[in-house]
C-alpha cells in the first residue's frame, strides 16, 4: 500500500516531507511532487510533514483524486529524485516564491 501525493500539492510544492522519506521515493515534477510507488514503504513519515495534507494511502485517495494514483505511478517514472527540501511554489501569504499570486 504506497502513498500517494494528491490534488493539494498541485502548485504548492512544500517539500517538508522529502527529508523524512528514509526510501527516497519522492519525485519532483514541475508543479507538485509524486511518490515513486515502487520505491515506497509505507512508513507514513510523510504524511505528518505535508502542510497541505495532501498524502495519502492509495486505498484512502478521496474518490475524487483516485486519478492521482495512476497519476503517481506514471510520473514517478519520468521524474527525478528530490532529495533535499527547496522553497515551496506558494508561500505562506499566498504568493509564489517567484512573487507572482498563485492563489486564484
Amino acid at each position: 500500500m504506497p502513498y500517494v501525493v494528491t490534488a493539494p500539492c498541485d502548485g504548492c510544492k512544500y517539500t517538508d516531507c522529502v527529508t523524512v522519506c528514509p526510501c527516497e521515493c519522492f519525485r519532483e515534477g514541475e508543479t507538485m511532487l509524486y511518490i515513486d510507488p515502487e520505491l515506497c514503504i509505507d512508513c507514513e513519515a510523510c504524511v505528518p510533514e505535508c502542510p497541505v495534507e495532501a498524502i495519502y494511502p492509495d486505498h484512502a485517495v478521496p474518490a475524487e483524486w483516485e486519478h492521482f494514483v495512476k497519476l503517481n505511478a506514471e510520473m514517478s517514472r519520468k521524474t527525478p529524485p528530490i532529495l533535499t527540501k527547496k522553497s515551496p511554489l506558494i508561500g505562506p501569504t499566498g504568493e509564489s516564491s517567484a512573487g507572482e499570486d498563485q492563489s486564484q
